[in-house]
């Protein structure tokens, strides 16, 4: 989801198998041509793009299967016009699940009821998930790389150094936030730039903070636009995210560093010496952005996203990049099988980068470290889970008003204006 801004192509071509002798009919020489490769789009790149590719191996060695990969940051538009076009890539690699249910209800996607085992896709896949990936009680795609969104990032000898402890709840998130301040340091390290998709780490404090203060009943009204942005819920969620990044004495760099720090360069003050700051609230896929030589649990913990309605508890916001086909053709239907199964899944998480797989059946030994495996947890035994609030919401609003409306509140806009902004482009989009 929501990682890498570089548009770059990446292929991997299965090689050509050359028919013996002369004379061989077409249907010969189609059973005996080597298989084509799978056309892929999606948003992965950097260390995420090798993961994949070092997941893929094993398929292409195995079938003969190539895989061409584009990535772009742009998913959505580029995607959409692809599709129009009527030159859509084989497969697509969803941060969104919301467009998803667009490309579905356009009949643009492939029912893969029809060739996955279902048996064993609902053995190894919660209902929930199933049910995310499904349009009108038709499955159109698998999740693959879940993210724990509901994590605090901290420097364990920084903060030891400075005597500061993790905090319970939000009041004690606050205070220590002060006490940083009042002691000559910086509490946050925030970065909010991603190019085109800009904003999107603004909206995941929102919605964790919302879960927090409305609870899953409002939060789901909420996604599903029953009660508008302007309610006093959604209005005092964005207030107590206000408390943070309206507070340039807690930012690194200010409001202005925040607005123009790349998120996955966001998190790189909490490893300098002395610390540019203590904090930094970010997925558990930020990890693979930290520098290298870190020691886990030296350098670098986290703690969970505090509670601050007592009532609400520690819920856990999530996001997970989805897999869906919109070319029904034997080579995307062999990868398809193959990316549900466990094997690809334990592969990435081998590598490490933070990667949590929704697949019951990838053993918790696969992941490479306990902080891996902690974050893995977090998510089964959550009392309360709730996918990003964005990523379910209508693209005009999930990827667009409601990420430009978070970068214009941090950047000064009444709060009043930008929701009743938000709120009208709901009313447009649901």
């Amino acid at each position: 989801m929501k990682k890498i801004f570089i548009v770059f192509m990446v292929a991997v071509f299965a090689v050509s198998m050359m028919l013996a002798g002369t004379g061989c009919g077409e249907e010969a020489a189609a059973e005996e041509a080597a298989p084509g490769a799978v056309t892929v789009i999606g948003t992965w790149g950097g260390d995420e793009l090798t993961s994949f590719q070092e997941a893929v191996f094993p398929f292409t060695e195995d079938t003969g299967i190539g895989m061409a990969f584009e990535g772009t940051r742009d998913l959505a538009a580029v995607l959409t016009t692809r599709v129009q076009a009527g030159n859509p890539p084989d497969i697509a690699i969803l941060p969104n699940p919301g467009q998803m249910y667009e490309l579905a209800e356009d009949d643009a996607l492939v029912d893969i009821s029809e060739f996955m085992d279902m048996n064993e896709l609902n053995s190894n896949y919660a209902e929930a998930w199933l049910d995310l990936a499904s349009y009108d009680d038709t499955l159109y795609g698998i999740f693959y790389k879940v993210a724990n969104k509901s994590l605090i990032w901290y420097n364990p000898s920084a903060f030891s150094a400075g005597g500061y402890e993790v905090p319970a709840d939000w009041d004690e998130l606050i205070a220590l936030s002060d006490k940083i301040v009042s002691d000559g340091g910086t509490p946050w390290a925030i970065g909010f730039e991603s190019e085109a998709a800009s904003g999107w780490p603004a909206t995941d404090w929102i919605e964790d903070i919302m879960l927090r203060t409305a609870g899953p009943d409002v939060y789901d009204k909420w996604v599903n636009h029953e009660i508008p942005w302007t309610e006093e819920a959604v209005k005092e969620a964005w207030e107590v995210f206000g408390e943070i990044v309206l507070n340039e004495d807690y930012q690194y760099g200010g409001t202005t560093g925040t607005l123009t720090t790349n998120f996955g360069d966001a998190a790189a003050p909490l490893f300098t010496d002395p610390p540019g700051a203590y904090m930094h609230r970010q997925a558990s896929f930020v990890t693979g952005f930290f520098p290298e030589g870190l020691e886990v649990g030296k350098d670098y913990d986290f703690f969970p996203f505090p509670s601050i309605d007592p009532e609400y508890g520690v819920p856990v916001l999530g996001g997970a990049d989805l897999i869906v086909m919109l070319n029904d053709t034997p080579e995307a239907r062999e990868f398809m099988k193959y990316l549900a199964t466990a094997e690809p899944q334990e592969i990435w998480a081998a590598s490490g980068g933070g990667f949590i797989s929704p697949n019951k059946v990838v053993s918790i030994d696969a992941y490479p470290d306990e902080l891996t495996k902690k974050m893995a947890e977090m998510v089964v035994n959550a009392e309360v889970f709730r996918f990003d609030a964005s990523d379910l919401m209508p693209a005009a609003v999930g990827s667009g008003s409601f990420w430009t409306g978070a970068l214009d509140f941090v950047g000064g806009t009444d709060l009043d204006t930008v929701l009743s902004e938000i709120e009208d482009s709901a009313l447009d989009s649901y």
